[in-house]
């Protein structure tokens, strides 16, 4: 059996010097190929093996130039985790003061913006470059508490030679995504780490709970800027004739007017007024207010000729669909979620019922209600361009796909047997 989160915490508690030294001995047979004491945790064995894949040399790991000042200026300012600092500097700070820890958030790329806590532990983090402005990345500086978390999407605890790097296998950290209540989309992670002597089985769920609170101020943040916008479309709203709605500048809807709610819209990245096509909506007249878009939906019918649609899957965590037609383009970022789904879709130009797709991505047919839902959230932003009954393109797409590489670097986050058997060559229809 491999080592379970439990088995590492109740023998670091009780001998920390002997819990690395066995997680040392794992380390050491796994990264040279030989047969191991014990396998280590899924968690930890599965990112060895995706920065193996990655070619890191674990006694020289990739050193990328952190950022400059201005960069790491820029990114603060333009992060919304700016607005939840307050929440993780009063949930996590002072107690890590106390128990010689730091507290580590980075955003989605592993770049570590903000670093605070013990003095002694901050001076020790600068040797082996855990500083503000460095890339934490799983495929720049191996399994950590930052780059792990960024790639898994779920809490983890890494603790002595589970890291990968060997100058860090003297540290234990415990960090926690956090995500964009709206979408699901990650904004960052939050991390504490520590000398290996500070290793405390609850750390994990500490930084866990502390960050779900900041993702429930984040939501208190967006309700509470939707009902201010609302309040100034109401009066506008009222002298509108026909279909229109007034979005944030992220195209969430605080208010419509005669026609359907929908939770949000997809805006061009940087909308500007005038005429503007957009997706399930058609032709549409956009008008900045205070706060947002007044967005009236044109009553004129628009003639869709052969749309082009590239599914880009090349680059970790940052997957794409780009929609090109007659009658404009625009691009959107994928979740992991929906970029599973649009691949598999692909893959099936002729289409694929409910029962299909949960079972090419869960193994299970039966798990249709889940597929239904996720497929109702793309087509808030794919409209008419995604048929059903069954699921699929519409008529005269043209779809490319583009891969990775490295084939196994294909949804590296996925557990979908269907995306399995396309990274291992055995597809089938």
């Amino acid at each position: 059996m491999a080592l379970t989160s439990a088995d590492v915490a109740r023998l670091a508690v009780v001998d920390a010097t002997r819990a690395a030294r066995v997680l040392s001995e794992v380390r050491s047979a796994a990264l040279s190929g030989r047969p191991t004491p014990l396998p280590p945790r899924p968690v930890i064995g599965q990112s060895w093996e995706r920065v193996l894949r990655g070619g890191l040399d674990p006694d020289h790991p990739c050193r990328v130039a952190p950022l400059g000042a201005d960069e790491v200026r820029r990114r603060r300012e333009t992060s919304p985790l700016r607005h939840v600092l307050p929440v993780l500097r009063e949930g996590l700070v002072s107690v890590a003061d106390l128990t010689r820890h730091i507290v580590v958030v980075a955003d989605s790329d592993g770049r570590v913006l903000w670093r605070e806590g013990s003095t002694p532990v901050l001076r020790k983090a600068d040797v082996i470059g855990f500083d503000v402005g460095e890339d934490w990345g799983e495929h720049v500086v191996g399994t950590n508490g930052v780059g792990t978390v960024a790639v898994t999407r779920r809490p983890v605890q890494v603790f002595a030679s589970e890291h990968f790097t060997r100058s860090h296998t003297g540290w234990t950290c415990a960090g926690a995504p956090i995500t964009d209540p709206r979408d699901g989309r990650l904004l960052g992670v939050v991390d504490v780490s520590g000398p290996l002597d500070t290793m405390h089985p609850a750390t994990l769920a500490w930084v866990d709970s502390v960050a779900k609170l900041a993702e429930a101020r984040l939501r208190e943040l967006h309700v509470g800027s939707l009902e201010r916008l609302r309040a100034v479309a109401a009066p506008v709203l009222a002298r509108i004739g026909g279909r229109a709605l007034v979005v944030d500048r992220d195209g969430w809807t605080a208010a419509v007017t005669g026609m359907p709610y929908t939770e949000r819209i997809a805006l061009p990245k940087s909308p500007t007024a005038g005429p503007r096509w957009l997706p399930a909506l058609g032709l549409c007249s956009v008008e900045p207010m205070a706060g947002g878009w007044l967005v009236r939906v044109e009553e004129q019918p628009v003639r869709h000729g052969v749309t082009r649609m590239v599914l880009d899957l090349r680059r970790q965590r940052r997957w794409s669909l780009e929609v090109a037609g007659s009658a404009g383009s625009f691009r959107h970022e994928l979740s992991p979620r929906h970029a599973e789904l649009l691949f598999l879709l692909a893959t099936h130009p002729a289409g694929r019922s409910a029962s299909g797709l949960a079972e090419d991505m869960f193994g299970d047919p039966a798990r249709t209600v889940t597929v239904r839902a996720e497929m109702s959230r793309i087509r808030r932003y794919l409209g008419g361009f995604l048929e059903h009954r069954p699921y699929r393109f519409c008529d005269g797409a043209e779809v490319e796909i583009l891969f990775p590489d490295d084939p196994a670097g294909l949804l590296p986050h996925s557990t979908a047997p269907a995306v399995d058997r396309h990274r291992t060559g055995r597809t089938r229809g």
